[in-house]
């Protein structure tokens, strides 16, 4: 994952500028930022406040006068942008930092040409554009001193309900004649059901955090083989 030669493109107008240093460093862990660029009109008022970031992060601002009042032009140029770097053939993978559904069909393109998309947007991000992208983090995570109690009080027992509906589904897909599945699939698996999935969501740092936090539903353990550490799961009442 971290050998991704990325693009960053952020829709200015759906993306708190306080947000940009942590956005960055939460996509410097899927590979390199090749390209890092804001697109708004950045000569409005509600965006006056975006100069210093942009500088301090080396972001490069593509300026785009409103061509007509409730048109967003900005958008259009974000796209036209997109496609002209897919066709130089130098990234494989591209950040669509925004919160707009319009979007949706910009990560289906890129998808299509088997470019990784990572989108990065409000947790009321529309659902069609959070599925349209591989991967999907909510910006209300990007925090450097979450409060992981708070975050998780905010999760509704149905969301929790539906994960463990999926685990279960995965575990079943995913274990050995001996009823052990590798952690690592179970991840990936839920990932491609819902690339929104997220452990700080639900007040947990990382996926195996979820098991620790619930023994009696499944077991985890740690097997080394080759020199490399695995994590596997089953279920609590198949442990032996």
């Amino acid at each position: 994952m971290g050998n991704r030669k990325i693009a960053v493109l952020i829709d200015s107008e759906n993306t708190p500028h306080s947000k940009l240093n942590l956005i960055i460093e939460e996509l410097s862990s899927f590979g390199q930022i090749i390209v890092k660029r804001a697109y708004g009109d950045f000569s409005a008022e509600q965006l006056k406040n975006w100069k210093q970031p942009l500088n301090e992060l080396a972001i490069q601002a593509k300026q785009q006068f409103a061509y007509t009042s409730g048109k967003n032009s900005t958008d259009s140029l974000m796209i036209i942008d997109a496609m002209d770097l897919l066709y130089s053939q130098r990234f494989d993978a591209f950040a669509l930092i925004s919160s707009d559904s319009d979007f949706t069909s910009l990560a289906t393109r890129l998808r299509e040409s088997e470019i990784h998309v990572i989108g990065v947007g409000k947790a009321m991000t529309p659902t069609s554009f959070k599925n349209a992208c591989d991967d999907f983090v909510a910006i209300e995570n990007l925090n450097a001193d979450v409060d992981l109690e708070e975050v998780q009080s905010s999760t509704t027992q149905d969301a929790e309900r539906e994960l463990w509906r999926l685990m279960h589904q995965a575990w079943q897909n995913y274990r050995d004649e001996s009823g052990w599945a590798k952690l690592g699939e179970i991840g990936k698996y839920l990932k491609r059901l819902k690339p929104d999935f997220d452990p700080r969501n639900y007040g947990l740092k990382k996926l195996s955090d979820f098991f620790d936090k619930y023994p009696t539903r499944y077991r985890i353990r740690n097997t080394k083989r080759s020199g490399m550490e695995f994590q596997f799961i089953t279920k609590a009442s198949k442990q032996k």
